[in-house]
C-alpha cells in the first residue's frame, strides 16, 4: 500500500491561515496516496515560550510564565476563533485551556522548587505539539476527512536522556504497529505530535533539535513509507541564505553527506541525525513550501547524483574567532595538538575547523567567539611549562572571522574546484578578498575559508555567482 509521511514546521501552523493551508494539502494528498501520516510541530513561537516560563519560574520569577499563559492563550484561542465552527470551538477552547493551566501548574511547582530538571522540562516543552495536533485534526474532520490527534508517548519509545532522547526502534515499531496501522486500516489521518516521545515506562521525552523532523523519519522507517515529506516556509534548500544573494535558487537534489555538510556550516536545512532512518533505508525524501504547494522543492537521496556543477550550495557561519597556538619549538613535538584540544574539550567548546603548517609551528582552529576567553586560558595552563621555555611562543586569537563553505558531492571527481573558489575571492568581488585560512574536508564534500566578518556577504556572493551560477 502506498504510504506518505508530511511533517509541519512551526511556521506552517503558525497561524489560522497556515493552518488552513496544511488542512488543504493534507486533503490533497489524502487523495492520492493509501496511507497518509501527518506530523505536526507546535505552533511557531511556543515551544520557546513554554521554555522562557519554565527557566524564569525556576529563577523565582513568578509572573512571565502567567504572562506567557495569557499570550499563548490568545495566540491559540484567535486560530481556533478564525478556523471553527461554534460546537467545535468550544471543545478545543477546553482543550487549549486544559494544557495551558497544565503548563501554570507545572511552572508553579518549578517556581517553588526553584529549579527545573530535565525530564520536567520536556514535559512542559511537549505541549505545544499536543495542542497543535489536535487543532489540526479538528479542522479535518470539519472539512470531512476522518482524523484523529495522537500522542507520540503513545508511539516512539525513547531511551531516558531527556531532553536529546534517542528512540528504540525496535519498541518503536511495535507501538506503531499497535497504535497507528490499525487506524490507517481504517482510513483514518493521524495528526501525530512532532518532537515528543516516552520512555519504556511512558515518562515524556523530547527528541532535541530538529525534532519533529526526527518524528517523521522514525514513523517513516516503522510504516515503511514510499516517501516522507517536510514542510517548511521556503522552496526547498537554497543554494546560499536568499538574504545575502537574492539570486539564491533551490537545490533539486541534495545526498545525505551534502546535508550534513550544510547543517554543520550553518545551512537552515535539516538536521542529519534527524533524517538518518529515512535515508538509510533509501525513503526519498523531500523538503517543500507549505506556501508554495505545488512547486516541486528539493528531494534527498542516500548517494550523490551526478548534476550539472559541482557546488551545489554555500553558507557562512558567523560570530567566531580563530585561535591560534604557535611557536618554533613546537615542531616535532608529540602530543602538541591532543593537548591543545584536550583543553579546549575541557571547556566544552565545539571546533568548527582545524588547519595545521605542515612545518608544525603552528596550530589554528575556529570556535565561537564567546568561549575563546576560557579556551585560550585553558591552553595556557596546560602548556605552562612550553610558554615558559618558549616552546611554544603565544596562544592568540583573531576575532570577526566568518567561516565561508562551498560545499557539494561533486567535487570528489573534479578538478580545479578549489582553483574556482579561491579564484572567486580574487575576481570576483569588486575587491580581493583575502582568505585566512583553508581546509578541504576528507569527505571531499566541501571546502571551507576562513575570512574576516567583513568580507563574509562579498565572498558568499562571489562564490555563488562564480562557482555556482556560472557554471551550471
Amino acid at each position: 500500500m502506498s504510504t506518505l509521511v508530511m511533517k509541519f514546521g512551526g511556521t506552517s501552523v503558525g497561524s489560522a491561515e497556515a493552518i488552513g493551508q496544511v488542512a488543504e494539502i493534507v486533503l490533497d494528498q489524502a487523495r492520492q496516496w493509501e496511507r497518509l501520516v501527518v506530523v505536526v510541530s507546535a505552533m511557531s513561537g511556543v515551544t520557546d515560550a513554554l521554555i522562557r516560563g519554565a527557566r524564569t519560574a525556576a529563577a523565582g520569577d513568578d509572573r512571565t510564565y502567567r504572562a506567557i499563559v495569557t499570550d499563548l492563550r490568545a495566540k491559540h484561542y484567535g486560530a481556533v476563533s478564525t478556523l471553527f465552527a461554534d460546537d467545535a470551538r468550544a471543545d478545543l477552547l477546553a482543550t487549549v485551556d486544559a494544557y495551558l493551566d497544565e503548563f501554570a501548574a507545572f511552572c508553579h511547582s518549578v517556581h517553588v522548587l526553584g529549579e527545573v530538571t530535565p525530564r520536567a522540562m520536556d514535559a512542559i516543552s511537549s505541549l505545544g505539539e499536543r495542542i497543535s495536533a489536535r487543532i489540526v485534526a479538528a479542522l479535518l474532520r470539519q472539512r470531512g476527512a476522518r482524523s484523529e490527534a495522537v500522542d507520540a508517548t503513545e508511539l516512539i519509545v525513547t531511551d531516558d536522556r531527556f531532553q536529546n532522547a534517542a528512540p528504540l526502534m525496535e519498541a518503536t515499531r511495535q507501538q506503531v504497529a499497535a497504535r497507528l496501522v490499525p487506524l490507517l486500516a481504517q482510513g483514518v489521518i493521524p495528526i501525530v505530535t512532532g518532537f515528543i516521545g516516552a520512555t519504556e515506562k511512558g515518562i515524556t521525552t523530547t527528541l532535541g533539535r530538529g525534532g519533529s523532523d526526527y518524528s517523521a523519519a522514525i514513523l517513516g522507517d516503522c510504516l515503511d513509507a514510499d516517501e516522507v515529506w517536510t514542510w517548511t516556509d521556503v522552496d526547498g534548500v537554497m543554494s546560499a541564505d536568499p538574504r545575502l544573494v537574492p539570486d539564491a535558487r533551490v537545490i533539486p537534489t541534495l545526498s545525505y553527506s551534502e546535508v550534513g555538510e550544510l547543517a554543520y556550516f550553518g545551512a537552515k536545512v535539516l538536521h542529519p541525525r534527524t533524517i538518518r532512518p529515512v535515508v538509510e533505508r533509501g525513503i526519498p525524501l523531500w523538503v517543500k513550501n507549505t506556501f508554495n504547494p505545488t512547486f516541486p522543492g528539493t528531494r534527498i537521496v542516500s548517494e550523490a547524483e551526478s548534476t550539472p556543477g559541482t557546488v551545489k550550495a554555500v553558507t557562512a557561519i558567523k560570530g567566531l574567532s580563530l585561535v591560534t597556538v604557535e611557536g618554533r619549538g613546537m615542531m616535532g613535538v608529540p602530543g602538541i595538538a591532543a593537548r591543545t584540544f584536550a583543553a579546549v574539550a575541557a571547556q566544552g567548546a565545539s571546533v568548527l575547523m582545524i588547519s595545521q603548517a605542515s612545518s608544525e609551528q603552528s596550530i589554528s582552529f575556529v570556535i565561537p567567539t564567546d568561549a575563546v576567553p576560557p579556551v585560550t586560558a585553558a591552553i595556557e595552563e596546560e602548556m605552562a611549562l612550553e610558554l615558559a621555555r618558549r616552546d611554544v611562543d603565544r596562544v592568540w586569537a583573531m576575532d570577526d572571522v566568518v567561516i565561508v563553505t562551498a560545499v557539494g558531492a561533486g567535487m570528489r571527481s573534479t578538478p580545479g574546484v578549489a582553483y574556482r573558489v579561491l579564484g572567486a575571492l580574487a575576481h570576483g568581488a569588486e575587491q580581493a578578498i583575502n582568505v585566512i585560512a583553508i581546509v578541504q574536508g576528507s569527505s571531499e564534500c566541501s571546502i571551507s575559508l576562513v575570512v574576516a566578518a567583513a568580507d563574509a556577504a562579498a565572498a558568499v556572493q562571489a562564490i555563488h555567482k562564480e562557482v555556482i551560477v556560472n557554471h551550471v
